[in-house]
């Protein structure tokens, strides 16, 4: 008996994989923008804030379809989506609070 754990099966439609490459978008977004102008507080809010804003709230419309749509028929796969997503949303919140 074969059994896999992790099938990222979902990761090819686009209510799956759009979010993940936008939170991917956004952490290289705050990872350059530290590169290039280093670690700086500054006291208005730059277009890098807003494109990151944007990013991370422009994934949640298509989080929400993939759960209405694919949690009843692939709960397990769809969790696994869920917490990869989860991951890179972690990595970006630790990335902003450590930058600035």
């Amino acid at each position: 008996m074969k059994t896999r754990f992790v099938t990222l099966s979902l990761l090819k439609e686009p209510s799956a994989y759009l979010p993940f490459g936008m939170a991917l978008a956004a952490l290289m977004l705050v990872l350059g923008h530290a590169l290039v102008f280093g670690v700086v507080h500054e006291t208005d809010e730059g277009a890098a804030a807003h494109i990151w804003q944007l990013l991370m709230a422009g994934q949640l419309p298509f989080l929400a379809y993939l759960v209405i749509r694919r949690l009843p028929s692939r709960p397990w796969a769809v969790m696994q989506v869920l917490a990869l997503q989860a991951t890179v949303w972690l990595a970006n919140f630790a990335a902003v609070y450590w930058l600035t």
